[in-house]
C-alpha cells in the first residue's frame, strides 16, 4: 500500500508532547521517550496516516553543528509502507535548512534491524560502534554530513 499520497508529517509544539509519550508506549512499551524534552534545538516530528498518529521521530542539537536524531518508531500495524524512511528524510530536510554539518542517530541492530538497514540502504556510515550493557546489544552510531554551500 502506497502511503505518499495520505501520509502527512508536521512539527510537533513542545506543548503537545504527551502525543509522543502516547506513541512511544505503543510502540516501545515503555514510558520515557528520551532523558529530558529540555533540550536545544529539539525537533518532534509526528507521522499521521489518514487522520491517525502513526509514527514519530524527535531530536535535538547534540553539538553547535551536529543533530542529534534520539528516538523514533512506527505502530507495528503500520510498519513496512515507508513511514520511517519519510519521517528520516522530513528530520533530514528540517535539520539541513537549520544550517547543521552532520546528522546522527544511534541503534542497536539485535533490537531494532529495521533501523540498521534503513541507515545502510539510505546512505550513512558507521562512525562508531560499541557494547552497550544497559541494553545487552552493540549500539552503532550512524551519520550523514550535509555538503556545505561551497561543494
Amino acid at each position: 500500500m502506497d502511503v505518499s499520497t495520505s501520509l502527512r508529517i508536521v512539527e510537533l509544539p513542545y506543548e503537545e508532547r504527551s502525543l509522543l509519550h502516547s506513541l512511544n508506549q505503543t510502540i516501545f512499551g515503555d514510558t520515557q521517550v528520551i532523558r529530558t524534552f529540555e533540550r536545544t534545538d529539539l525537533m518532534m516530528l509526528v507521522a499521521w496516516l489518514r487522520g491517525t498518529p502513526v509514527g514519530f521521530k524527535v531530536g535535538y542539537q547534540l553539538q553547535p553543528r551536529t543533530f542529534y536524531s534520539a528516538k523514533g518508531g512506527v505502530l507495528p500495524k503500520v510498519r513496512r509502507r515507508g513511514i520511517a524512511r519519510a519521517l528520516l528524510h522530513a528530520m533530514l530536510d528540517r535539520v539541513r535548512e537549520r544550517d547543521y554539518r552532520r546528522f546522527v542517530f544511534d541503534t542497536f541492530p539485535n533490537m531494532h534491524p529495521g533501523m540498521t538497514i534503513l541507515a545502510l540502504n539510505e546512505g550513512f556510515q558507521v562512525v562508531q560502534a560499541g557494547y552497550n550493557t544497559e541494553h545487552s546489544d552493540y549500539r552503532l552510531r550512524f551519520a550523514h554530513l550535509f555538503p556545505s554551500n561551497g561543494e
